[in-house]
This record gives C-alpha cells, structure tokens and sequence, in this order.
C-alpha cells in the first residue's frame, strides 16, 4: 500500500487538495464520499493526518477552493509538487478515489484530463492510470 508519509507538509497538502478536488468532481460530496475521502487520507498518511488536523485542512481546502477555480487551485498544486512521481502520485491517487464508486463520470473524466495537462502528466499515462485502476 502506497504511503505519503516521506512528503513534506506542503506536497502533502498538494497531493490532499489533488484527492479533494476529485472528490467534487461530480459535483457531490456527501457524506459518504467525504468519509471515504477521510479513510483514505489516514490510511495513506499512515494517521499522521486525522481528526482536527484533517477537518482544517479540508476547511482550508474548501475555502480556498471557494476563492478561486479550480484551474488556479491546479495551478499551485504543480507549484508545490515537483514534476514526475509526485505529481503522477497526486493524480493517481485522485483517479482512484473517483473510481471508488466503480464508475468515473464524464466531469471526473473532465477533471483528469485538466489535471493531467496542468501537472504536465501525458494524457495517455493518465488513461492508463484511469484503466488500471479497476485491476
């Protein structure tokens, strides 16, 4: 199981807001979907990330989030994460959590390939990550 406990708080939090922005993708985080998105991130954290600490970083995502689209908010996610792995990690593990419901909708789609573009990921690495991700 993958574990983002060797990044720094600021590619962790890059690779947090990456999953958080997959979660609203579709437009709905209930929740369900936000305790899912909760499990994940201590279970990759290995809890280093839980309870308050996580409610206020999700806060802080959300509220930044609010405050500018989600092109921008992309923008300083490829600012804090160095190119290759890290960024391949962030939407890898995006995908996944859109995947989690067993269907990636077109505006999940949508998201990856904007995310994939702006992270400078190729876009046919992104369709493998989306295809493998059911194996």
């Amino acid at each position: 199981m993958l574990s983002l406990t060797r990044f720094d708080d600021p590619k962790l939090e890059a690779i947090i807001e990456t999953m958080f922005l997959a979660a609203h993708a579709d437009g709905d985080f209930g929740d369900e979907e936000r305790a899912h998105f909760t499990r994940s991130v201590e279970s990759l954290t290995d809890a280093r990330l839980t309870g308050e600490p996580l409610r206020e970083l999700v806060a802080r995502i959300e509220a930044h989030l609010a405050e500018s689209s989600r092109d921008v908010r992309l923008a300083t996610i490829k600012e804090r994460l160095p190119a290759g792995k890290p960024r391949e990690i962030a939407l890898s593990l995006a995908i996944r959590l859109m995947a989690a419901d067993g269907i990636v909708r077109t505006s999940e789609r949508e998201l990856i390939l904007e995310a994939a573009d702006v992270l400078e990921i190729p876009r046919d690495v992104a369709a493998d990550m989306v295809r493998d991700v059911g194996k």
